[in-house]
């Protein structure tokens, strides 16, 4: 075959690979789909490690519950800090490029880890590993450009489930940490006891990022490769955005924040072993991730502002009954008696199936969040969901150490769920006043296009109240 063949040959199959409904377009859209998937699990798990390693590592260093604290939180600030710029890049070049760039260099501090002998390396080597986490908004990004966009909420909710990455090492650690001598080396390279999770999963990433690089379509789609950066910019001045900002800490920073806090709380409070709690976040942890398609498919088939009242509503109940501290009234009376009124105590059974909830609705409200994205900034959707999931990821920054800090002020555990419900109760008002306010400037007209279907144009006026 001459050269010029083989040329117009390669030139062919390109096309029909970025030819919207072409056969090798679903295959790599199929592709893309498992590979982000899969590596965005990996990266989740490796991110959010600290959360089942916090009591081991405590013990070893002598660490207090606020120094726990700051490691959880260095580890998710550096997994927020570049979403935005992740994002972006991934339009302008491509997400298997990214991908692959994220999970090498999420590899190498993992297996460092291992090597940490102080809380002030841990602290730096917690925070590089927290680089993991801008793989969501690569993914988002990557699966936007490559999805049909009457599908993109199931798709994207499906990337989304990664999320239960979070809770392999909750299954994975314990068992693997009681089975391994600590201090012990095997095969001269890794460290037994909570030393040998860093080293696994560097060796998984380096291999997901081999997979990544070799089977992800190599004429990768990059709608804005040809987008002046002003241009890729100018969504993030609307308010819509930073809305959505706001939503996405309740759903995904506090998600995150509870599945790297959870473990330690039910220790401390329910007098449970590692193994145990590790389990028992893990029913928290599979609701807010595999429920992630489920928001998306609804999001798609009822609209995104119907869903997230739905999901903020039930985290405001169940929040406002985990935040109750365990006690009752005591009434004096004028004969120097006392009586006692409304006793309240939840126990194991009762905390575990309230956050069971709690993570279901987290888990569809996140997809609703994110519905919104690629319907109206279809090629804005590595800024728009760069911003929105890097103030949702610092939420979860702020929120482990605002966690610790309330509890030593209040002296009750269950301070935790006061700032989450705080939180959720700031955001269903602030949805609610902005849905009242546009019907009142706007009604009668507006009622009738509240929810559009997904096949609205961009600038329907559902975008104005989502």
């Amino acid at each position: 075959m001459s050269t010029r063949t083989r040329h117009a040959t390669n030139s062919s199959e390109s096309r029909r690979e970025a030819a919207p409904g072409g056969d090798l377009d679903r295959s790599g859209a199929r592709r893309v789909l498992g590979l982000s998937t899969v590596g965005f699990t990996l990266m989740f798990a490796a991110w959010l490690m600290f959360g089942i390693l916090g009591k081991p590592i405590s013990t070893e260093f002598g660490l207090s519950e606020v120094q726990l604290s700051w490691i959880i939180a260095a580890a998710v600030l550096n997994g927020s800090l570049w979403r935005l710029p992740a994002g972006m890049i991934t339009d302008r070049v491509g997400g298997r490029k990214v991908m692959t760039f994220l999970l090498l260099g999420s590899a190498v501090p993992a297996y460092l880890v291992s090597r940490a002998d102080s809380y002030a390396m841990l602290l730096v080597l917690a925070f590089l590993v927290g680089f993991a986490g801008n793989s969501f908004t690569a993914g988002i990004a990557w699966n936007s450009a490559w999805q049909p966009r009457e599908h993109q909420g199931f798709a994207l909710g499906l990337f989304g489930a990664g999320n239960v990455g979070a809770s392999v090492t909750k299954f994975v650690g314990p068992p693997l940490i009681a089975g391994t001598t600590v201090g012990a080396t095997y095969l001269g390279i890794f460290p037994g006891g909570w030393r040998f999770i860093p080293v696994l999963y560097a060796v998984l990433l380096v291999l997901m990022a081999a997979a990544t690089w070799f089977l992800a379509p190599h004429q990768d789609k990059a709608p804005g490769r040809a987008q002046p950066l002003r241009r890729q910019l100018a969504p993030l001045t609307q308010i819509r955005v930073w809305r959505f900002s706001l939503y996405y800490v309740a759903f995904f920073g506090a998600y995150v924040a509870l599945a790297a806090w959870l473990p330690t709380y039910y220790m401390d409070n329910f007098d449970v072993s590692l193994q145990t709690a590790a389990y028992l976040t893990a029913s928290y942890i599979f609701p807010a991730s595999l429920l992630r398609p489920v928001g998306g498919w609804l999001s798609d088939q009822w609209g995104a502002r119907r869903v997230m009242y739905l999901a903020l509503g039930t985290m405001l109940v169940v929040s406002g009954l985990l935040m109750m501290p365990n006690g009752h009234l005591v009434i004096d009376h004028a004969d120097g008696s006392q009586t006692q009124h409304l006793s309240y105590a939840i126990g194991l059974a009762p905390f575990a199936l309230l956050v069971f909830l709690l993570g279901c609705a987290m888990g569809i409200g996140k997809a609703a969040v994110y519905k919104h994205i690629p319907e109206y900034f279809p090629d804005n959707v590595g800024a728009v969901g760069g911003l929105v999931g890097m103030l949702g990821g610092l939420g979860g920054f702020f929120l482990p150490p605002l966690f610790a800090y309330t509890k030593a002020w209040s002296g009750f555990p269950s301070s935790t769920f006061f700032v989450l419900f705080a939180l959720t109760a700031v955001c269903l008002l602030w949805m609610h006043w902005t849905v009242v306010h546009m019907l009142h400037t706007d009604s009668p007209d507006l009622a009738r296009h509240i929810e559009r279907p997904t096949t609205a144009p961009t600038n329907a006026p559902e975008e104005a109240l989502a």
